[in-house]
């Protein structure tokens, strides 16, 4: 076997390998589409309570940190700034419009250490689980960089309604 023959082996392997991770997350994207994202500006009368850096690291299917949701806006890592309001947690994701995670929409908020490919301390990830439709529950990650992931999941567990709650 030729140099070149081996070359255009090893070139067609990358290829396919590409295409099949491009065909993959196309079907993912499709699978996903009806899951709707938060867009939306926050109303007038709303109260900023607090505002944190943090690094937006991925949205699962509630209680499946490995499976990760293409949900539109949603589907890639990105620095975020969150602020906790009285009308919920509003996320301003790199390169996307403000979206708003309405309180009544959130199930609970707390801690976790693994989510799709990030490990990190015990408790380091906050884990936001929220309703975007009636019937689906997904759960959100942020890796805080101002302050601990217990304080930015405090300051939104301020302001659940009595029907939601914190795991810890």
């Amino acid at each position: 076997m030729t140099r070149e023959m081996l070359l255009a082996i090893m070139i067609a392997i990358v290829v396919a390998l590409i295409a099949l991770a491009v065909w993959a997350w196309l079907r993912r994207t499709r699978r996903d589409a009806g899951l709707p994202a938060p867009y939306a500006e926050l109303p007038p009368d709303t109260e900023v309570l607090s505002t944190w850096d943090a690094l937006y690291v991925a949205t699962t299917r509630h209680g499946q940190p490995l499976e990760r949701l293409a949900m539109r806006g949603l589907g890639f890592r990105s620095r975020v700034g969150i602020s906790v309001t009285t009308a919920g947690v509003a996320l301003d994701l790199t390169g996307q419009p403000r979206m708003l995670i309405a309180r009544d929409r959130i199930q609970s908020v707390g801690l976790a250490t693994v989510a799709i490919d990030r490990v990190v301390e015990r408790d380091g990830l906050v884990k936001l689980s929220w309703r975007p439709d009636d019937s689906t529950v997904v759960d959100t990650y942020f890796r805080a960089q101002t302050g601990s992931s217990r304080s930015l999941a405090d300051a939104i567990g301020i302001i659940l309604t009595p029907s939601t709650g914190t795991d810890a």
